[in-house]
């Protein structure tokens, strides 16, 4: 079996514990539907927030979903200037026998704007939401 990472991201319209958990909770059910994840196959888990996201840690809506013995660590994302704020982003590690170009990633309302450079075969690997 090999370790994978996959990627997503989703945006916040308020710093609420509220919202940060329905949103995080949401990006991390799509991620483990759309790659057949199960929460033992999960090896880790990375959260970044940006500067304004600090209501809550987004590793808390990991533990509501059932992840209790999965390690998980949040971080500050760098303060690009110009760069998508409200923004909560996670790098999962995964036992997986599926390759890595077959992962699929998911970004969700505003962290659409994370990937503009996708091209349209690679867009086929990728779930964006088109929710505002």
């Amino acid at each position: 079996m090999t370790v994978r990472g996959i990627r997503g991201a989703t945006t916040v319209e308020s710093n609420t514990r509220e919202e940060i958990l329905a949103k995080t909770g949401e990006l991390l059910e799509i991620l483990m539907q759309k790659n057949h994840i199960r929460i033992e196959d999960i090896v880790s888990a990375l959260f970044s927030v940006t500067d304004d996201v600090n209501a809550e840690f987004p590793a808390v809506a990991a533990r509501k979903i059932g992840w209790l013995y999965t390690p998980l660590m949040c971080t500050r994302e760098m303060p690009v200037p110009g760069s998508l704020t409200g923004c909560i982003r996670v790098l999962l590690h995964v036992n997986t026998e599926t390759a890595q170009q077959d992962m699929i990633h998911v970004y969700l309302y505003g962290a659409k704007k994370l990937r503009p450079d996708l091209d349209s075969e690679a867009k086929d690997r990728y779930y964006i939401s088109e929710k505002k």
